[in-house]
């Protein structure tokens, strides 16, 4: 155990077992502590934010070591103001290509549709698109090496209004005023939370429920390629192209240019449809060998570089990984001292790219209700938490049938998900496309604790909660600056 944990077991609480205590709740002018639980994005993030608010906190990671999976990621303008105020949006684009158009295809390479992107002057900014490891690199290298600590797996925490105790696998303890459980769809934190909550009869029946899987996917990233044979990845531009099977054959494999000259590629099958794709993609093991089985069955598959066999050469078989497509919106988000953010608390299918934009988006508003808490108190932090919900859910609650239907669209393969497509991408008017993309991207929350991003663009952004304590501290001011000139 490090010499912080050390210190950190003998804190001296009175209530060191986090027993009942008639002891009346703690009151103090310092910030709160922050326990983490998970180095992933939202957690990271998270641990940035408030190291920019001068808020104390440390990040708890299960794993010895992350290795974030090798495949493509993109960010919307919902988020990048975000990373403007943190002086990292720079950084980000230097390994990032805009995402400035898609294209569909038949698993013949015939054109189903192509997608341009909204006016750049209206939105500001472009989606973008990159590695996932390269942004999981850039945020790691952003929290000072003594807040983070890996190989700690949570097993259980207590909670009262003195504070909250989180107990480790190595048997080791840490003792802070709010729990974060940022600890991805599977949640540690969440789980021993439910449990606790269960017993009590306290859990709605809907947080009981298992999440839903109708999708798994093979990602990678290949190895510099050769712009002679692929041109391509000399672009200034992501070039996208979404290639559809046929009703006999429930995939959808995907290729993405970035930075570097390399190509990301997935491979997404639907499940229910065949008997043989279901039964190959869930018995097989989450390991290199076995998702090099998977890829020989399908390398025939053509993309517009050749076929999936040419990309899959030119990929380290061990950067390639195996990931189910789960969702649930979890009712359940706080209680007491704890929170819960990213895929913890809400697991939406990842067609549009929302899932990290949400995780991330979480991490603000969260930073913004716990830099409002003062003085620190019980109470205090249970209306921080409960206010963070408030302002969260119902944005995260308005984009599940929009993934579901993007999923649909990309990813189906039903008679009826076929029906749709052809719809949407055929029929449906691009001024009407474009007017539900501009809606969806007003959404751009900032940390209220930082100066303000630049606006971008001539879209109305929706506004947010304005800071209590940044509100107060303006107030003061005036009054001060009152009071002097009347002297």
């Amino acid at each position: 155990m490090n010499d912080h944990l050390k210190d950190k077991e003998h804190m001296d609480l009175p209530s060191a077992g986090f027993k009942s205590s008639d002891l009346p709740p703690l009151v103090t002018d310092e910030p709160p502590r922050v326990l983490i639980a998970g180095a992933g994005l939202a957690g990271l993030f998270l641990g940035i934010l408030l190291e920019k608010a001068g808020i104390p906190y440390e990040i708890f990671e299960r794993s010895a070591e992350i290795k974030p999976l090798g495949a493509i990621m993109s960010l919307s303008p919902n988020i990048l103001p975000a990373f403007e105020q943190l002086g990292l949006y720079k950084e980000l684009m230097s390994f990032s290509k805009e995402g400035l158009y898609s294209t569909f295809y038949t698993d013949r390479l015939e054109v189903i549709a192509r997608h341009d992107r909204i006016d750049g002057d209206l939105i500001g900014y472009e989606r973008i698109l990159f590695a996932r490891p390269q942004l999981y690199d850039m945020l790691f290298r952003q929290i000072p090496s003594n807040k983070i600590h890996m190989s700690k797996k949570i097993l259980s925490f207590q909670q009262n209004h003195e504070g909250v105790m989180v107990r480790f696998s190595d048997n080791s303890t840490t003792h802070g005023d709010i729990l974060v459980g940022a600890d991805g769809a599977h949640s540690a934190v969440r789980q021993h939370l439910y449990k606790t909550l269960d017993k009590q009869g306290l859990l709605p029946k809907a947080d009981t429920k298992a999440m839903s899987r109708g999708y798994i996917s093979l990602v990678g990233t290949t190895r510099p390629l050769d712009p002679v044979k692929y041109p391509s990845v000399l672009k200034d531009d992501c070039e996208t192209s979404f290639i559809l099977g046929d009703k006999n054959s429930p995939y959808t494999w995907a290729t993405f240019t970035i930075p570097g000259n390399k190509i990301c590629w997935n491979v997404v099958i639907q499940l229910g449809i065949t008997e043989i794709a279901d039964d190959q993609f869930r018995s097989s093991e989450w390991v290199p060998e076995q998702n090099l089985g998977m890829m020989d069955s399908i390398r025939h598959f053509k993309t517009t570089y050749g076929t999936l066999g040419d990309l899959f050469d030119a990929t380290p078989i061990e950067g390639v990984s195996k990931v189910y497509f789960e969702d649930m919106l979890f009712e359940t988000w706080t209680h007491g001292r704890t929170v819960l953010i990213g895929d913890a608390a809400h697991k939406l299918l990842p067609s549009t790219g929302a899932g990290a934009v949400n995780a991330m988006q979480d991490a603000v508003l969260l930073a913004n209700h716990i830099y409002d808490i003062l003085p620190t108190s019980f109470d205090n932090i249970k209306t921080a938490l409960n206010n963070y919900k408030e302002e969260r859910f119902d944005a995260i609650k308005d984009q599940y049938p929009q993934s579901y239907i993007s999923a649909k669209l990309m990813y189906g393969h039903t008679l009826s998900e076929r029906i749709l497509r052809q719809i949407v991408f055929n029929w449906m008017p691009k001024s009407l496309r474009n007017k539900q993309l501009a809606k969806d991207t007003g959404y751009r929350p900032q940390a209220n604790f930082l100066p303000q991003a630049p606006k971008r663009g001539t879209l109305e952004i929706i506004p947010q909660w304005p800071s209590k304590r940044v509100q107060d501290v303006k107030e003061d001011t005036k009054d001060a600056n009152a009071a002097a000139a009347a002297v």
